[in-house]
């Protein structure tokens, strides 16, 4: 007997990961992606719109729905990160725009409307949230009942130990939205949910390298230029910044968490977002219970490398894992060099 697929909503803000992220997720056999939604975040929300459906085109999965979300934050000043994305949010690979599929209706009303369908049907939906929670946030002002009806939120965001992206301490989805994501936190907690919070412990260790790359062209040309084209401005960002030869792929680890919880690990706390000061973004995580409250997050530490570039790799390109037999040495030499930096 067929195992039911998992229903899921992608909230996400492409972006060059989130693009990656969004191939991986319909390239799963186990998951049924209902829906994806824009937030501003990386790039404009209409340049998110855009980027999405040239990602659909690419994966002739125009049949997907794409929703324009929120265009500003709560209530910061919206920033994105176009300087790490490229000017077209795509690392500059300028492809062309996908003319029509619009949709008319709001991605909060989008969420609303699928997630209690969802519950009403008994199959219930997820949200993989791979950028500023802005959405999420105005779906809790607006239907709070139905936010509560999310069977579960992996979210690519905020930092335990590793030290943030975008400030000492803040990574850029949370930094972006810090009220949002303090919202949909204290959220979770009056619910009694928990967050999965794939952060930068677990992502910064999701490097993909020249090598890996040049795997995936001699495996599939098609798919690995299409890799080549959207990551190479990422590759030179992550060289001019952080010295690293290679980018770090972030987004898509959360996609493959959710399909399979064996690839990170982590522990249960109670998670807040700081919202003002120096400190803005922060996840300020209760490690030692201080607080004495309730854990509303599962906050990963680690991950195994390989184990999720052979689910990458082998979903995207459609190889059974047993003949991605350079895999296991490329990853280990990656792993190699980046533990004697």
């Amino acid at each position: 007997m067929e195992k039911e697929k998992r229903r899921v909503i992608i909230d996400c803000d492409p972006g060059i990961d989130d693009s990656l992220a969004i191939m991986l997720a319909l390239s799963m056999e186990t998951l049924q992606v209902e829906g994806i939604t824009i937030v501003c975040g990386n790039s404009p929300v209409e340049m998110g719109v855009g980027n999405a459906k040239k990602v659909l085109k690419q994966m002739d999965r125009l049949d997907i729905p794409v929703f324009r979300g929120e265009a500003v934050p709560l209530k910061r000043e919206y920033v994105n990160a176009l300087d790490t994305h490229g000017e077209d949010g795509l690392g500059e690979s300028f492809l062309p725009e996908v003319e029509g599929y619009e949709q008319s209706q709001t991605a909060v009303d989008f969420l609303c409307e699928k997630v209690r369908a969802c519950a009403a049907e008994g199959s219930g939906c997820s949200v993989i949230a791979l950028g500023p929670m802005t959405n999420l946030a105005r779906m809790i002002e607006t239907d709070r009942e139905a936010f509560g009806m999310i069977d579960e939120i992996v979210s690519m965001g905020g930092s335990f130990r590793s030290h943030g992206n975008c400030s000492p301490v803040a990574e850029y989805n949370y930094w972006a939205d810090p009220d949002a994501a303090a919202l949909v936190y204290e959220t979770m907690a009056e619910l009694g949910k928990k967050i999965f919070m794939v952060g930068l412990d677990v992502t910064r260790k999701i490097v993909l390298t020249p090598n890996l790359l040049e795997y995936m062209k001699r495996l599939d040309a098609e798919t690995g230029n299409f890799v080549q084209a959207i990551t190479k401005f990422y590759f030179d960002f992550h060289w001019e910044w952080e010295h690293l030869i290679g980018c770090v792929i972030n987004d898509p680890l959360a996609v493959a968490y959710f399909a399979d919880r064996s690839i990170c690990s982590g522990f249960d706390a109670y998670t807040a977002v700081e919202t003002g000061g120096i400190s803005i973004g922060q996840t300020v995580v209760d490690s030692m219970h201080f607080y004495r409250k309730p854990a509303n997050a599962r906050v990963l530490t680690e991950v195994d490398v390989l184990k999720f570039f052979q689910l990458f790799f082998s979903k995207i390109l459609k190889i059974p894992v047993e003949k991605l037999d350079l895999l296991e040495m490329l990853v280990g030499v990656n792993e190699q060099v980046r533990n004697t930096v």
